[in-house]
């Protein structure tokens, strides 16, 4: 979770330092990939892995909301909900609103953090709130979907939030769905580490079967590649085994890590026209660059001329 810094600056009208400056800090990547995927996969996220709710989510009203920055005055610091959209119930006027929590580390604390969220963010909008929390490693704790304040003789409330624990997901439930969140995903569901060659050649397969257009293929690879890592004798056995493969000339045209390692050398045009794609759908600079290894300042260029 980014953590941005709170400075307390006396004034003359204030001088007991009450005036707070926020210095936010920018996502942390694993921040960045998982917000990313759920607000352009939004639906496909939850028809992947919360079936329940897809089914009563009216996707033609989606509206992303603006990112909510909690001040913590105790502790002189700030924390940042990570995903935050707003929606409808099918056939009801209801607004309801859907924060979803990627956690990457082990918090003591964290189900009591979700209701810290929860209660800010009624008691801004007063609207119905669904929380989710996203845990993305291997875990040697219990994680609790839930948050209660009680005394011995008296239970005053338990808070409830859903809960995906993705190493705790087989991996090979979902190779044959079609769902780009699902295969981006793959890379951080419970697989061992013999198993790390065939979960990339299945992730293969499933993008030449989604057929995405350039900038969303250059994205959920980018997703992919960040957490599932082979090394260069991994990749030449996953290279001889695509090559057996009816369709290895599609697998072999993705793009995907053998690009950085050199295993196929990627049309300049080919680059060109992902960058513009992926710029017309306003990814940010930042992700553009990250994804197709062209600098910044080329990627401005572009989208000045467009």
């Amino acid at each position: 979770m980014a953590i941005a810094s709170v400075v307390y600056k006396p004034t003359p009208e204030n001088p007991h330092n009450n005036v707070i400056r926020e210095v936010p800090k920018e996502y942390n990547q694993h921040d960045y990939l998982f917000k990313k995927l759920i607000h352009n996969f939004f639906e496909e996220f939850l028809e992947a892995f919360f079936p329940e709710v897809h089914e009563h989510i009216d996707f033609s009203f989606i509206k992303p909301m603006s990112e909510e920055v909690f001040n913590d005055l105790a502790k002189g610091s700030s924390r940042r909900a990570d995903i935050v959209i707003e929606t409808k119930l099918k056939e009801e006027n209801t607004l309801i609103i859907i924060h979803v929590e990627p956690q990457s580390t082990h918090e003591t604390k964290f189900h009591e953090r979700m209701y810290h969220y929860f209660s800010l963010l009624y008691n801004k909008y007063r609207k119905p709130i669904l929380p989710v929390a996203i845990f993305s490693y291997d875990s040697k704790h219990a994680e609790k979907d839930y948050f209660t304040l009680e005394f011995p003789f008296f239970h005053v409330f338990t808070f409830n939030f859903l809960m995906l624990e993705l190493r705790k997901k087989n991996w090979r439930a979902f190779i044959e769905s079609d769902n780009p969140a699902a295969a981006a995903l793959l890379s951080k569901m419970g697989y061992t580490e013999k198993e790390k060659v065939e979960v990339k050649m299945e992730f293969l397969k499933m993008l030449v079967r989604m057929e995405l257009n350039p900038a969303e293929n250059r994205f959920i690879s980018s997703f992919f590649d960040s957490y599932l890592i082979l090394t260069n004798e991994e990749e030449e056995v996953l290279m001889e085994k695509v090559k057996q493969l009816d369709n290895a000339d599609k697998i072999l045209e993705l793009p995907n890590s053998w690009e950085k390692r050199g295993y196929r050398k990627g049309r300049e045009e080919e680059k060109q026209e992902v960058i513009m794609n992926m710029l017309k759908k306003n990814f940010p600079i930042e992700m553009i660059s990250e994804a197709t290894n062209v600098a910044k300042e080329e990627i401005e260029k572009m989208r000045d001329e467009m």
